[in-house]
């Protein structure tokens, strides 16, 4: 009988129950026995930590390249240039992702070397630069959905000069603050696409420190030319014979790198064109699975573009996104009806253009009646109960004189203090 004391056992440290279980030799004392260690709790991201790095491929030639950032599902990502995939477009490893916290939409640049035999793009060897900063920086960064929405309570002067009356009329009956989601709702040929080239043009000269964005999906070629020689700012294109795929991640990239910009407390407006077309391109790509709705559109697709308009907000934090999106009605087509009734109710200032004055080469052709902004008593200020004056006297006229009239009128004073203050001396 093997005595305990000889293998040096205390008999109060030996536990009920295990005494059988011990052999000569092989016990451990139990007040020897420290506390396990604890796992180290997993972080989102790893903080970047410069550190001396071999890099591969460094003694080949090398070129600085920029581009925003395209990440695949996989990881890796490409830099694209112009935001539309391209021969020029850089690749850069899933590793060099993680590491310094890229996100999609980024403006990254560094150093890149030319394309082996097997392969098809630049690689890019060395992050040099993420939004113009330090790569360091990057991880320091708000998450955008993270931020506090707060209501629009800024407006955003579109009045020039005299001409265009098109954003003069905007700044009275549908004013867009910063952070407004708002809706342009019209039929074919009511004047939409030289709505927007206004509006652009406003935002250049009236708030050069803004950045605006121009989005087109399924656009005409001559009109996105159009647009990218007018438009001081970033255009993403898409025209209506690409694929559906290649639509809806050239708009997806573009509001995310708005998401960046807004990030950094910088004051971003995207004029989108279409939220018809990028639903419907969310419709094809995403099959017939799920519940189909009238006109064949599935009710899956609809929350991808919802999404996407959703991002417009202003934020407490400091920056804000602004989305004017087009949408199409009186087509033909239930699905455009059906797109417009689900985002009606998302968007808080709606601008409607009627046909039949286009048709009457009345520009612009704004149904006044119909248009207008939430809370706009936020924006307007002072000039809220003339304006409210002005909505009252155009009540009283038929549907047909009514934007003819206003037209007519505000063509005959400078500017829109000067056409309110006529609204007072005629009552």
């Amino acid at each position: 009988m093997t005595d305990d004391s000889s293998n040096g056992l205390d008999q109060a440290t030996v536990r009920p129950g295990v005494r059988s279980m011990m052999r000569p030799g092989v016990v451990r004392v139990l007040g020897q026995m420290g506390p396990r260690p604890a796992r180290p709790i997993p972080q989102r991201y790893q903080p970047y930590r410069p550190v001396e790095r071999v890099i591969p491929d460094a003694d080949l030639p090398t070129e600085y390249v920029e581009g925003f950032l395209d990440v695949t599902p996989d990881g890796h990502g490409y830099l694209r240039p112009k935001m539309i995939p391209s021969s020029k477009d850089v690749y850069i490893s899933s590793s060099q992702v993680r590491r310094f916290n890229l996100r999609p939409g980024d403006m990254v640049g560094g150093q890149a070397r030319e394309p082996k035999e097997t392969e098809r793009y630049w690689g890019l060897l060395k992050v040099e630069k993420v939004n113009g900063d330090t790569p360091e920086k990057a991880g320091e960064r708000p998450h955008f959905d993270e931020m506090t929405a707060v209501f629009p309570d800024e407006q955003i002067i579109l009045e020039t000069e005299t001409e265009p009356l098109s954003t003069r009329i905007i700044d009275l009956i549908a004013p867009v603050g910063k952070g407004q989601r708002g809706l342009i709702v019209a039929q074919p040929k009511a004047g939409k696409t030289w709505l927007l080239r206004d509006m652009a043009q406003a935002l250049s000269k009236n708030y050069p420190e803004m950045h605006v964005m121009a989005v087109l999906i399924g656009e005409r070629p001559e009109e996105v030319t159009e647009v990218t020689r007018n438009l001081k700012g970033d255009v993403a294109a898409s025209h209506f014979d690409e694929p559906p795929l290649e639509q809806v991640r050239i708009a997806e990239l573009a509001l995310e790198r708005a998401k960046r910009l807004v990030e950094s407390g910088k004051d971003v407006f995207v004029l989108l064109d279409s939220i018809t077309r990028l639903a419907r391109a969310y419709n094809l790509i995403g099959g017939n699975s799920g519940r189909m709705l009238s006109g064949g559109f599935s009710a899956e697709a609809i929350y991808p573009a919802k999404k996407a308009f959703g991002a417009a907000r202003k934020l407490e934090e400091g920056g804000s996104l602004t989305i004017v999106g087009t949408c199409l009605v009186d087509t033909g087509s239930r699905m455009d009806d059906l797109i417009y009734e689900e985002f009606k109710g998302t968007g808080n200032m709606e601008l409607h253009l009627d046909r039949r004055l286009a048709d009457r080469r009345i520009y612009p052709a704004y149904n006044l009646l119909v248009s207008g902004t939430r809370g706009e008593e936020k924006l307007l200020g002072k000039r809220l109960e003339k304006v409210m004056q002005l909505r009252r006297m155009l009540d009283l006229l038929g549907e047909e004189e009514r934007t003819e009239l206003l037209i007519g009128k505000m063509k005959k004073t400078k500017n829109n203090d000067e056409f309110l203050d006529s609204l007072t001396k005629a009552g």
